[in-house]
């Protein structure tokens, strides 16, 4: 489900955390008619994930971290196949950056979830992809504004995993709207010539730590 509006991302996030509050949760449309959208989820139940207050790692939950802007931990993996890379276009309903491109996953380990395991789990998730051997390429850390008076700043394990001529990739609505694969040289130039289209953290990925992500053979 594609959900469009010209008001001010945080406009659109208040108002529906309003609209949940007076109705008690169940009288959201969305929720009636079983949306399990990562941005409905947000508004409708606790996500903690591991953030970084006063200097010490807590569980705090997802958007809250990332209205206050707090580090911390995230997942990254990047889908080879060929010498391409697998990127996808978040779903347009997400609560930040909705519609850009960004590379094949991008996500935050639950409290006390390993790295491993979200990589995997998230991969299932938003793609329908298994079975891959996600290799720990690197640890970074970036910050970012992603709108709606929103920052991201990330200590991010970056993976990267090579995908079988015949994987199968089955997007999940809720999460991704379209995927398609891309050389990096070509990324690059998308990048350069287009650069509103894709998330603040692919632009960091591809401009400051390339060699560090995507190492030639």
């Amino acid at each position: 489900m594609v959900i469009w509006s010209s008001k001010p991302l945080w406009m659109m996030v208040a108002a529906m955390q309003t609209e949940i509050q007076a109705n008690n949760i169940s009288g959201c449309p969305m929720v009636q008619k079983g949306c399990k959208s990562d941005y409905m989820t947000e508004m409708t139940h606790t996500i903690l994930i591991p953030a970084w207050v006063d200097g010490t790692l807590t569980p705090v939950e997802k958007l809250d971290a990332h209205l206050r802007g707090l580090r911390h931990k995230a997942v990254s993996i990047f889908v080879m196949n060929s010498g391409r890379i697998l990127i996808q276009q978040r779903a347009f309903h997400k609560y930040h950056t909705p519609g850009l491109w960004a590379n094949t996953c991008c996500t935050h380990p639950a409290w006390n979830e390993a790295a491993e395991t979200c990589a995997a789990r998230r991969l299932n998730d938003e793609l329908g992809i298994t079975n891959l051997d996600c290799i720990h390429r690197a640890k970074l850390e970036y910050r970012a504004d992603v709108g709606g008076n929103m920052i991201e700043h990330e200590v991010v394990d970056v993976f990267v995993a090579d995908a079988p001529d015949d994987m199968n990739i089955t997007p999940n609505p809720d999460e991704v709207h379209d995927v398609r694969w891309i050389t990096p040289a070509a990324l690059q130039q998308e990048l350069s010539q287009s650069p509103d289209l894709f998330t603040p953290w692919l632009h960091i990925y591809m401009a400051e730590h390339f060699d560090k992500i995507i190492v030639s053979k």
